[in-house]
């Protein structure tokens, strides 16, 4: 790869929301240790095209550059993955960039990924201190559950998992695997625990768990590898005790 002096990209543009997507092409000059974002910023520095044509400059989300704040989400050679850790050198030219499919594009390669976030709010993946005076520390996590529960504190909400999942899509309410996760953590918070139930009911609903086709497809995407599918496992159980006592209007279970 050194020994290549240029590196070549194929980008799907669109330049508005209502406007039709097109590729272009583009050859810059190879540095070592290059990032698809370096390699973005190096065009956006000076955007002329493979033709030797002015273009107008590629847009994208970024933030971090560390894999921490999931902005960066787009399709590298055909796989949803984070732009910031995808080196060149690992990767087959010429390199193909696209925006995620899943959530509608605002332009180039920057997605609304309002749908992910809607969804949390939805299943409400908080935990409700309103902060209005001192409840002090709060209940103590056992080190066991909470090492679990860091795993799944992880999520970036870099919106790859519902981009891998078959089942998230335009003609489709689920709400993915992503806020499915989050509803385990938060039941688990002993303070968030107080609406596990409400949150159980809402994945029980329209859009929820029932809509998974387990094609485990997010776990193999989700570049924290956050165990989803036992997330969803888990949550398939919770549900089904929760539909039991709501049927007989039984009292919550004593953990």
């Amino acid at each position: 790869m050194s020994e290549q002096k240029t590196i070549s990209f194929i980008i799907t543009r669109q330049d508005a929301v209502d406007s039709a997507p097109y590729d272009e092409e583009f050859e810059i000059e190879y540095r070592p240790n290059m990032n698809v974002i370096s390699a973005l910023m190096e065009i956006r520095r000076n955007p002329v095209n493979k033709k030797g044509e002015k273009t107008t400059p590629i847009n994208w989300d970024m933030n971090c550059l560390e894999e921490v704040c999931g902005a960066c989400s787009m399709n590298i050679n055909g796989k949803p993955r984070q732009s910031c850790t995808a080196l060149v050198d690992k990767l087959e030219q010429p390199i193909r960039l696209a925006p995620m499919n899943t959530f509608p594009v605002v332009r180039d390669l920057q997605v609304d990924r309002s749908r992910m976030f809607d969804s949390l709010k939805r299943v409400k993946a908080w935990v409700p201190i309103d902060g209005t005076y001192d409840l002090g520390p709060g209940p103590r996590m056992p080190e066991r559950k909470r090492q679990w529960a860091y795993e799944l504190s992880k999520c970036m909400t870099c919106g790859v998992c519902l981009e891998a999942c078959p089942n998230v899509n335009s003609k489709s309410n689920f709400i993915g695997p992503q806020s499915l996760s989050q509803v385990r953590l938060f039941n688990a918070h002993p303070t968030g625990a107080m609406n596990r139930d409400e949150r159980l009911e809402t994945i029980m609903g329209d859009g929820g768990l029932a809509n998974c086709g387990n094609s485990q497809n997010c776990v193999q995407s989700c570049p924290k590898g956050i165990p989803l599918t036992t997330s969803i496992a888990a949550l398939n159980r919770d549900t089904t005790i929760q539909s039991f006592r709501s049927f007989f209007g039984s009292d919550h279970a004593v953990d």
